[in-house]
């Protein structure tokens, strides 16, 4: 089968190799899936450039859509034709979607409808779940200002949708008008340009003063200073997937004391199973009713995936990254 690899950390023009390797085939308790797409996501780069190798040869991307070809024993051959998107493909395992075929644990391939594009299922392992999961660790939400940091991102504009279905009323941050627009085409009602404008001020402005009562964060970095300025009303809650560097980040322990402030973070790769369990359950059940917006920024042919991750490390583009595996 025709993949993309690396064996070392590095620049994606440096060290990312397109070839032929052996077509691997399903065992006990996996499917095989013959790969349409391949989705490109912020950790599948970051990954790429410093994670520590998990075998000789890595071929990245967690998210994939296709169609099943091949079972293993103890998995139904009824599956075999099912359309399905991948999640967790290339988490603590060396071979990804980036090829045109990927085996995994058969739980790992969700059945997607009919009306669900390839490149669409490819954005549903990580964007899809993780906005998914940061909606479900806020609550209820209806009647409630929530701030999406990064609203127009592929996981943003997601969540944006996901909140305004469920009667929040959100507040974005964006880095142009493009994204603006993109972000309230979702639903959000406000978008605050995070590069010029005071944010924790422009809330409190639609707040009356009071803060939301909830941010669902994409770079704690950047939000956890915010904290102390009262971006979260008394009460409010902090749900975070995702930081820029620095790693090491300081908080202010007397404002979240005295406004009893929540803080949940969560790694969508480490979902426990009864949440993974109840996102995919919620998640099918939105793709069915064909309740989300689905974007595509970009799509490369598997040959060109060094374009596809100088792409996603670009941050530019609007919408997912995806490949296309042609066969």
């Amino acid at each position: 089968m025709k993949a993309a690899w690396y064996e070392r950390n590095g620049a994606a023009a440096e060290v990312m190799v397109v070839g032929e390797m052996p077509t691997p085939d399903p065992a006990a308790g996996e499917v095989r899936v013959r790969l349409h797409a391949s989705g490109v996501n912020p950790s599948d780069v970051k990954s790429r450039m410093a994670r520590p190798l998990g075998g000789p040869r890595i071929l990245p991307n967690s998210d994939g859509a296709g169609v099943i070809d091949a079972v293993g024993e103890g998995v139904s051959t009824s599956r075999v034709g099912e359309r399905v998107w991948t999640w967790n493909a290339q988490w603590q395992r060396p071979f990804g979607t980036s090829a045109e075929y990927v085996v995994l644990p058969s739980a790992q391939a969700v059945l997607m409808p009919q009306s669900l594009s390839f490149h669409a299922g490819a954005c549903m392992g990580i964007p899809g779940l993780t906005a998914l999961q940061a909606v479900r660790l806020a609550g209820e939400v209806r009647g409630q200002q929530v701030l999406v940091t990064g609203a127009s991102s592929a996981v943003g504009h997601y969540i944006t949708q996901m909140l305004m279905q469920a009667g929040a009323q959100v507040i974005g941050t964006v880095g142009s008008p493009a994204k603006a627009a993109h972000a309230q085409a979702a639903g959000a009602a406000h978008c605050l340009f995070y590069k010029t404008e005071d944010v924790v001020a422009r809330v409190k402005e639609l707040t009356d003063g009071r803060g939301v009562d909830v941010v669902i964060d994409m770079d704690f970095s950047t939000t956890a200073a915010w904290l102390a300025q009262g971006v979260l009303k008394p009460h409010g809650q902090l749900i975070c997937y995702g930081s820029n560097p620095p790693p090491d980040i300081s908080l202010s322990f007397r404002p979240l004391l005295m406004n009893s402030i929540g803080l949940k973070f969560f790694l969508v790769y480490d979902l426990l199973p009864a949440d993974r369990q109840a996102c995919l359950a919620q998640l099918s059940d939105m793709l069915a009713l064909g309740a989300l917006q689905h974007t595509i920024g970009a799509a490369f042919p598997l040959e060109q995936v060094v374009l596809a991750h100088v792409t996603v490390e670009a941050g530019q583009t609007i919408g997912n990254v995806v490949l296309d595996i042609a066969h």
